[in-house]
């Protein structure tokens, strides 16, 4: 069986719904689901302060980024003690987790044997993170277990989006990636919009998220607002959100003066293309249709800003 090392949470979380978790040797400082991954042993790390507000986390990643330089560290020789044979990365995006380029860079330390596999996902819309649980099940010898697997996640996400179909209205919905500045969601998000029987309203689907402005969101008028910032728990998403009701204009947003603003966790939800998309969907589905959807993710899933 194959050692296995994952760089990515979506990714180990696709190796665990494969059913090779006990095959993982190693992952990413941000991999924490299933819970039972944190007890290995971690082999990046972050070379800015993740803490703080949004914008001043932006501030630093973007200083990191002015440089050409890469944002997280991977530590090559603890890496390579665990000799893994297949190393799971992603080249969508340098901010998100470590990039193919990190990886490649450590792996060319190595001197002598077999290197490792490098597999790599870039999931820019939601049909990439089916074909990307595919590829890594071939990556792992096991193409069949990805077909599976695919197959009942579509079959989960179809059964939410049929049944959204009997909503009598699809409200207009704002998806906010990040606080300040301010960023709209897309890759998957504009699917799982629609599918839950929403319309979206920024971002495209297969496209890298688009920052806006906030006048765009007041010329929006959105009937739901949801803030589901990348990275962060419902917690730290409540006590950022401050930065975004304290601007003028905000009181006066349809979604504001109707109770339609919500927030998700981003962290563990929506921001993590693997299997919990059909979680993702679910919650999606219970906020703009309550009268249809009843799943219990509330409180753990989403609050009612």
């Amino acid at each position: 069986m194959p050692r296995i090392v994952s760089l990515l949470p979506s990714a180990t979380e696709v190796v665990c719904a494969l059913g090779f978790e006990q095959q993982l040797v190693g992952r990413s400082h941000e991999c924490d689901y299933p819970p039972s991954v944190v007890s290995l042993p971690s082999l990046t790390s972050p070379k800015f302060n993740p803490e703080g507000s949004s914008a001043e986390v932006d501030d630093r990643v973007k200083k990191i980024l002015a440089e050409a330089l890469s944002v997280y560290r991977v530590d090559a020789l603890k890496l390579r003690s665990l000799a893994p044979d297949v190393i799971v990365t992603q080249s969508q995006c340098d901010v998100c987790a470590v990039s193919l380029r990190d990886v490649e860079a450590a792996v060319a330390q190595w001197l002598g044997g077999a290197p490792p596999k490098i597999v790599s996902l870039a999931p820019f819309g939601l049909p990439d993170v089916f074909a990307d649980m595919e590829r890594v099940a071939v990556a792992l010898g096991a193409p069949d277990r990805g077909i599976q697997l695919v197959a009942r996640l579509r079959q989960r996400m179809a059964a939410v989006e049929a049944r959204a179909r009997q909503a009598a209205a699809r409200p207009t919905v704002a998806c906010i990636e990040w606080i300040e500045p301010l960023m709209a969601a897309g890759n998957w998000m504009p699917d799982l919009v629609a599918m839950a029987g929403g319309r979206n309203l920024f971002g495209t689907a297969g496209q890298h998220s688009p920052w806006m402005k906030f006048e765009d969101l007041a010329a929006a008028d959105p009937g739901v607002i949801l803030v589901m910032p990348c990275g962060f728990n419902l917690e730290r998403t409540a006590a950022e959100l401050p930065a975004l009701t304290n601007r003028p204009g905000w009181a006066r947003l349809t979604a504001v003066r109707e109770g339609g603003v919500y927030l998700a966790d981003g962290n563990q939800f929506f921001n993590r293309p693997g299997p919990r998309l059909a979680e993702s969907l679910e919650i999606l589905a219970e906020i703009l249709h309550a009268e249809l959807f009843r799943f219990g993710h509330e409180r753990s899933g989403w609050l009612r800003a």
